[in-house]
Parts: C-alpha cells; sequence; structure tokens
C-alpha cells in the first residue's frame, strides 16, 4: 500500500480491469483513490445551478456550509441526545405557523419532515384517520375514502393514495380551468371524501390555485349536503412565496377550511434537500392517536413522522436561513427570484415561435409551448437537446390528462439564478431557435421522452 501512495492517482487502478461496480471489491483503495473515482462518476452530472428543472435549493452562504458540515452526524429522531435540535425543530414549525396566520401558535402543532413528498403524506393520513373516527361515531362504514385533488397534482398524492388505500379523484384541468378553481366540486364530494388538496404552486405552470374559491364552494357544498369537508394547502413552492410577495392573498389559516398546511424547505425556503414542514392549524385537526411521545429534556415531546432516523442539519439550516434572512431578507430574495422570471417570461414571449402559458407572477416559474398555427421541422424536445448541448437543463413535458396533447417547456428561477445569468439563457435561446428555424427538413422524433416527472 506505500508503493502505491507514490503512483499518481490516475495510474493506480491502470493495470486493472476496471473497479467493481456492482459487489464489494476484494481489496481496499487508497482514499485518494476511492474519493477520485467516486468524484469522477459525478462529472458527467449536469451542473445543478444550471438546472432550471429543479425547484430544489442548489446554493446556499458559506456560514451555511460550514453549519452543515459541523452537524452532519445528528440525528432528527433522537430527541433526548440531541434536545438543542429538537428544540430548533420545535421554533422553525412555530415560526411558520406564525407566517401562516394560525389562530394561536401555542395551540398549533407542526413537525419536520425528509421533504414536501412526506409532510404531505402526513396530511392527507390526518385526513383519513379524521374521517374514520367521524365514521365510526355515528356508526357508518369507513371503507371507500377518497381525496379530491386537480389533474395536475404532484405525484406524491397519488403515492400517498396508493399507499394508504385512498380512492383519488381527480378534477380535470381545462383551458377554461387551468387549475382547481371549485368548479364542478360538487361532482366529485360525498360523505367518503376526506379532504381537497389545493396547490400553491402547480408544478406544470407554476400557477397558484385559488384556496379562497375552493373553500367558498365547499361551503356552499356544506349549506346543501350537510358535508364539512376540510382542505390542506400543498404549499411545496407557494408557502414560502405568498406571505413575502403576496401577503394580502388569503390562501393559508385564515381561510377556516384550511386544517394543514405543507411546504418544501429545500425549495423556497432556501435549505439543502431533504427538509419539509407541515403544520396543522390546531390540536383538533391532528388526531391524537397518531402522535408518538419522545422523551425529551426528561419530559415527552410529540412526534408525528413516516421516517424515523433521518438528519438534523437542515432542520439547524432552516433556523440559520429564519434567522439570516427574515421578513425583510425572504421578501427580497423571492422578489428578486420573481423579477427574473418575470424578465425572462417577457422576453421568451417576444421571440415568436412561444406562447406563455404562464409569466412567473405567482411562484418564479413559467412555462411556454410553440406557436402551433405554424408548422415547424422542429419540436420543443429539439430545443431542450439543443439548450443541454450548452449545458442548460430546461425540461420539455406534455400538460396533464386532457391537456396532454400540448407540450410545454418551463424554467424554475431560485435564488441564485442572477439577471445576468438569465441573459445568457436568453440569448442561448435565440441562437438554437434560429439553429432550429432554419432547418430544411424535420427532425427525427424517436425516442422523446418527457425530460421530467410530476
Amino acid at each position: 500500500m506505500a508503493d502505491e501512495e507514490l503512483i499518481p492517482v490516475f495510474d493506480r487502478l491502470v493495470g486493472s480491469d476496471s473497479i467493481e461496480r456492482n459487489r464489494l471489491g476484494e481489496k481496499s483503495l487508497l482514499p485518494e483513490t476511492a474519493y477520485q473515482v467516486v468524484h469522477d462518476e459525478s462529472l458527467l452530472d449536469g451542473n445543478a445551478r444550471l438546472n432550471l428543472a429543479t425547484f430544489v435549493t442548489t446554493w446556499m452562504d458559506d456560514h451555511a456550509n460550514r453549519l452543515y458540515a459541523e452537524s452532519y452526524d445528528k440525528n432528527m429522531i433522537d430527541k433526548d441526545e440531541y434536545p438543542s435540535t429538537a428544540s430548533v425543530e420545535e421554533h422553525c414549525w412555530r415560526i411558520l405557523a406564525d407566517l401562516w396566520h394560525a389562530p394561536s401558535v401555542e395551540n398549533a402543532i407542526g413537525c419536520s419532515t425528509t421533504g414536501s413528498s412526506e409532510a404531505c403524506m402526513l396530511g392527507g393520513l390526518a385526513f383519513k384517520r379524521r374521517w374514520q373516527h367521524a365514521r365510526r361515531a355515528a356508526g357508518k362504514s369507513t371503507e371507500k375514502p377518497n381525496l379530491i385533488m386537480s389533474s395536475a397534482v404532484q405525484v406524491c398524492w397519488e403515492k400517498f393514495c396508493n399507499y394508504f388505500d385512498v380512492e383519488a379523484r381527480y378534477v380535470p384541468v381545462s383551458e377554461e380551468h387551468p387549475v382547481l378553481d371549485g368548479h364542478d366540486l360538487e361532482k366529485y364530494v360525498d360523505e367518503n371524501t376526506i379532504g381537497v388538496v389545493v396547490i400553491m404552486g402547480q408544478t406544470y405552470i407554476g400557477a397558484y390555485e385559488p384556496v379562497q374559491k375552493v373553500a367558498d364552494a365547499l361551503d356552499a357544498i356544506q349549506a346543501s349536503t350537510g358535508l364539512d369537508i376540510p382542505i390542506h394547502v400543498d404549499g411545496a413552492s407557494g408557502a414560502m412565496i405568498a406571505p413575502f410577495l403576496q401577503p394580502e392573498l388569503e390562501w393559508d389559516f385564515r381561510v377556516p377550511r384550511v386544517h394543514s398546511i405543507s411546504t418544501s424547505a429545500h425549495k423556497y425556503g432556501a435549505v439543502y434537500p431533504g427538509l419539509g414542514w407541515v403544520v396543522w392549524r390546531d390540536l383538533d385537526a391532528l388526531p391524537d392517536d397518531l402522535i408518538f411521545r419522545v422523551s425529551y429534556l426528561g419530559g415527552s415531546m410529540p412526534t408525528f413522522a413516516l421516517n424515523f432516523s433521518r438528519p438534523g442539519a437542515q432542520v439547524l439550516l432552516q433556523y440559520y436561513a429564519f434567522l439570516r434572512l427574515g421578513h425583510e431578507g425572504f421578501r427580497a430574495m423571492q422578489g428578486g427570484s420573481r423579477a427574473v422570471a418575470e424578465h425572462l417570461s417577457s422576453k421568451i414571449a417576444e421571440m415568436g415561435p412561444f406562447k406563455l402559458r404562464s409569466t412567473g407572477s405567482d411562484i418564479p416559474v413559467f412555462a411556454w409551448e410553440l406557436d402551433s398555427s405554424v408548422e415547424r421541422n422542429w419540436n420543443l424536445y429539439h430545443l431542450s437537446d439543443r439548450l443541454r448541448m450548452r449545458g442548460w437543463l430546461v425540461p420539455t413535458y406534455p400538460m396533464p390528462p386532457d391537456l396532454e396533447e400540448i407540450l410545454v417547456q418551463r424554467v424554475v428561477v431560485r435564488a441564485d439564478f442572477s439577471r445576468d445569468m438569465a441573459d445568457k439563457l436568453l440569448n442561448d435561446i435565440a441562437a438554437e431557435v434560429d439553429y432550429l428555424e432554419k432547418l430544411e427538413s424535420p427532425m427525427p422524433v424517436e425516442g422523446q421522452t418527457p425530460h421530467f416527472a410530476h
């Protein structure tokens, strides 16, 4: 082993056929060799900051990176061993309860999760258990629960319904109703409905679903049928945008029918993956038999999660972001991202071949399609491929069911995507569109598949 240290790192494996990939090797490697192999494996990945498909945070400042390195080893579930981290978790969800206008922060309850998908599933489980208790108390069947959502919902809700035996009832989107807005909701609600999911920042086009309009529709349904249906707000992105950029918009616990809200801290919460949060408006919204009690500072602390051991570092990073930014900082950061998104969308709309589906005025996300009135020798998949050669990852995918014949491209603007970078992207899009528009014969379409899964 000592002699091998004298060999340059890239020459150490010249005599062997290859590194074992799918089984444990017989011999050890020097740490520098193993590092270089793994490092080189990742070289063919795309550049995270040029990935305009992802909502996930791709940059934090040096102080956050230092804090992260200092807390890699903390296990979030071990609240007795790491009581200060457990206390920070509670500070964070109470900050969110206040931000989202819980009637009483003291009577609210929440927790951290590994992302908004777990947070959504906890919200759905609370709906299901609460419905089951009410049905049993009334002497009624608890079979065949259903959950109502838009057909443009994120896949985590499909997973929830599949994993926890709940019928998914999808309200289709259309050109007239591009988001769930309460239209025809009475056709989907019945006595087995456990709740309605409303999305603050639909992943397809970045638009808010109007929580208050959906609540108004459910009020009308209750007036005519007696059915009292709660709302879960999937605020994966918008729950960390609306409080700062649209503070007058009533989408949160100011709407009495909203029982729970989830968000992705690793999206517009400004934290590295993976961290999410879910908060319930009060203790009545979360059935007590779903809560476990763990030892904490000589007492008992409520916890409710699907995962057990998981990193505590991101929880500390969230608290850092809250302290570092405050209302002022979050307004500036989210407002800057929205300004870049609206700049990009307006310039793309001027390019000629494109028609916007959204502008980035809700969350800093927008989508566009090709103008179908003109026959072309290329489609958006071809443009995505051309941009990928320049380093940009701009996804192309079909719209949800009933609109799936429409292909769109989408850009997610994050805090580390500057106006200068946006202008570089615009120049590259313009150059590639110019190349594609000059084609004299059609580009091949074999093997084209969506670049992003919702």
